[in-house]
């Protein structure tokens, strides 16, 4: 997944995990979304297909720089959390185990394709990954502020205050700090609970 879009740039199911097929999955990405050496990091879990020989191997012929996910952290990456909970909340997610591989296959690329395509992303201002990705989500939300702007002045009883923040995202952060005084009141919490019990 590409955190800036949320695009799914690309995806397999196979029938085992290996650093071999990682590593295939990983070199057709990069010739299908044209990316250039030292362009991307690819952020990963700390499993065995993807800290293999073979796929450190393929990222360092391919100038992808890897990152993995902090010991003990089952949320380093949050991008990834989501779209596998939105992966398991849709409705035709299937309640028995797919029949043979074929259809594994079949029912996750439906997913992308909604995913991607159709699925409005309320972390990027309601577009689609693919929109976003393909650079077409800031005359989108251009637009937006057109059509909001032009129905609060026709009725402005519907708004109590501004419209919706159609503002383009330019900037996300897989893991972004926290501010300073959020930790401190963090650990004011953490110290207040300890001497609760």
């Amino acid at each position: 997944m590409d955190i800036f879009s949320r695009k799914v740039v690309g995806w397999q199911v196979y029938e085992t995990e290996s650093s071999e097929l990682a590593s295939e999955v990983m070199r057709d990405i990069c010739e299908r979304e044209n990316i250039a050496r030292n362009q991307v990091v690819l952020h990963s879990d700390n499993g065995s297909p993807m800290k293999g020989a073979t796929m450190l191997a393929t990222l360092q012929a391919l100038g992808v720089m890897p990152s993995f996910s902090r010991p003990a952290v089952s949320n380093d990456n949050p991008f990834s959390e989501s779209i596998f909970k939105t992966l398991k909340y849709r409705p035709t997610y299937p309640r028995r185990p797919f029949e043979n591989l074929l259809a594994a296959r079949q029912w996750v690329d439906t997913f992308v394709h909604w995913y991607n395509e159709e699925h409005r992303h309320s972390a990027i201002s309601f577009v689609t990954p693919a929109q976003r990705h393909a650079g077409l989500d800031a005359a989108l939300l251009r637009k937006r502020v057109e059509v909001y702007e032009a129905a609060k002045a026709r009725h402005p009883e519907r708004w109590s205050g501004s419209t919706r923040n159609w503002q383009h995202v330019t900037i996300v952060h897989l893991n972004p700090e926290k501010p300073a005084t959020e930790v401190v009141i963090k650990q004011e919490e953490n110290l207040e609970l300890k001497k609760a019990a």
